[in-house]
């Protein structure tokens, strides 16, 4: 086995502990109920309760949103309790600016509305059912994710 410590200071094991955790939560929500778990549909759903657009009233989005408010709901809840009991594995001081969090937010909403899922839906669900899209879709995160990583590290020096 590779020696993966520059990789991985922190080891391992807590981020197989949490894919195992995300994939068993996802493959349970589809199991037991036929619904499949992406995030981005929970955003559009929520926006259903307040905007009356018929984009937001459609009933694929109405009739869902209780229960994608719960999925929600469960998984800032699941994240607490890991971070409860297992507790923060490192910390780092990085200090960004609201607006930078604001317009990154703008470009990932734009973004997984324009690819039709985020990377939750598309990374997890979609590529567990084999769909063709959902592979498409997270090559380009990824290499989107490589080539801006390394653009950033040449910009600001790291």
């Amino acid at each position: 086995m590779p020696n993966l410590s520059p990789l991985l200071p922190n080891g391992w094991s807590h981020y197989l502990l949490g894919g195992l955790t995300i994939g068993t939560g996802v493959a349970l929500l589809f199991v037991l109920t036929g619904f499949i778990g992406g995030m981005s549909t929970v955003y559009t759903s929520t926006w259903s309760f307040v905007v009356q657009r018929p984009f937001f009233r459609q009933a694929k989005l109405v009739n869902s949103r209780l229960w994608r408010l719960a999925y929600a709901a469960g998984l800032i809840v699941g994240a607490f309790v890991w971070w409860r009991f297992m507790g923060p594995t490192q910390r780092v001081a990085v200090s960004i600016a609201p607006v930078q969090l604001f317009v990154g937010g703008l470009l990932v909403g734009y973004g997984a509305r324009l690819s039709r899922g985020c990377t939750s839906g598309h990374g997890i669900c979609g590529l567990a059912s084999l769909g063709l899209p959902s592979l498409v879709a997270v090559l380009t995160f990824m290499a989107t994710a490589f080539l801006t990583a390394n653009v950033m590290a040449r910009v600001v020096g790291a």
